[in-house]
């Protein structure tokens, strides 16, 4: 498979990691859109929020929350975002949750 997801969780491609267990992987974006802006990933591959099963959502989220606090952001506040599918803004095909923090994020998004 040809996932850039999928070789970084298994180490094909280097990353900024932050967190790591069997089930996951959290590294930093390259691409960051706020002071902390860390991906969280299943390392199955896992096409979308469409194809998860609750069990591994909730692990996501649990990690998320992990690594929101672990940063610094979990006080002030942050956001997780899921985009699915590409009017939802969902660039890679594989399942990831964004955690956003260290300003002030705008609300609508996009």
């Amino acid at each position: 498979m040809d996932c850039i997801f999928c070789k970084i969780a298994n180490g094909e491609i280097p990353s900024a990691k932050v967190y790591e267990d069997e089930l996951c992987l959290a590294f930093k974006d390259i691409e960051p859109a706020a002071p902390v802006h860390i991906l969280v990933v299943p390392k199955a591959h896992c096409a979308s929020v469409l194809e998860a099963d609750e069990a591994v959502l909730g692990h996501l989220m649990a990690v998320a929350a992990k690594v929101a606090r672990e940063n610094g952001v979990a006080e002030a506040g942050f956001r997780c975002v899921v985009n699915t599918g590409a009017d939802g803004g969902q660039s890679v095909p594989h399942l990831h949750v964004h955690v956003l923090g260290g300003r002030s994020l705008a609300w609508p998004p996009g």
